[in-house]
């Protein structure tokens, strides 16, 4: 029987959709296998990593003002902010809690992942600060990602220009990198720790936007 088409258009996009969030899910959780099975192990990647440290680590007041933009007590309220904004313009629609409440469970993840590994890995710190364990992966820096991550996929579908939407992509950028540069200057951690971070981040972040992808449709103006 001949194919329209329409059909022939069709199926090659609908047999693509589920390969891209696999890629999407899959990279940044084997790239996070892989940088923990290297800390578990004390392989070579972690002496690459030793090695890089020694050469960035300058305590100075700037990335200790940095790595705090990673702190509970400044990122969440950022977050909170974000949720109560989305609440209300959204109040009244169809499920309107359910993208508020999938941003609060990916911040709520962070520590029932984050805890565990440390306890798993039990990685020592750095020489920049006293001795002790858990410093892997960097909890600072997965609160970071999480709060101004879920914040800027909560708000993306509500701006209306191109340049509000690229401004606030660039200033969440800015943030998680300005967080995980003042962690890594400073000695607070190991970059692999900030880097294993970023991983789990993306997982939790990728998983979160395809959730929203299906709930949120961009505002109209007005």
């Amino acid at each position: 029987m001949p194919i329209s088409g329409n059909q022939d258009l069709d199926e090659p996009a609908t047999a693509q959709r589920p390969r891209f969030p696999a890629l999407l899910l899959g990279i940044p959780a084997l790239l996070f296998a892989l940088i923990t099975w290297q800390v578990v192990a004390d392989g070579p990647l972690v002496r690459l990593d030793e090695r890089v440290s020694r050469a960035l680590v300058h305590p100075d007041g700037l990335s200790e003002s940095l790595s705090d933009l990673g702190n509970l007590q400044v990122a969440l309220p950022v977050l909170a902010v974000a949720l109560g904004y989305v609440a209300l313009r959204t109040r009244g629609t169809d499920r309107w809690w359910l993208p508020v409440i999938a941003a609060a469970l990916a911040m709520a993840l962070v520590p029932a992942l984050i805890v565990p590994l440390k306890e798993l890995t039990d990685r020592p710190g750095t020489p920049a600060v006293p001795p002790a364990t858990g410093y892997y992966p960097s909890g600072h820096t997965a609160t970071a990602a999480i709060a101004y991550g879920s914040a800027t996929l909560l708000l993306l579908p509500r701006l209306r220009t191109p340049f509000a939407r690229h401004a606030l992509v660039t200033a969440c950028v800015v943030l998680v990198l300005g967080t995980s540069y003042g962690l890594v200057r400073h000695g607070y951690h190991w970059p692999l720790d900030v880097v294993a971070s970023w991983c789990l981040c993306a997982v939790l972040l990728s998983s979160l936007w395809l959730f929203l992808r299906r709930r949120t449709p961009p505002e109209q103006p007005r």
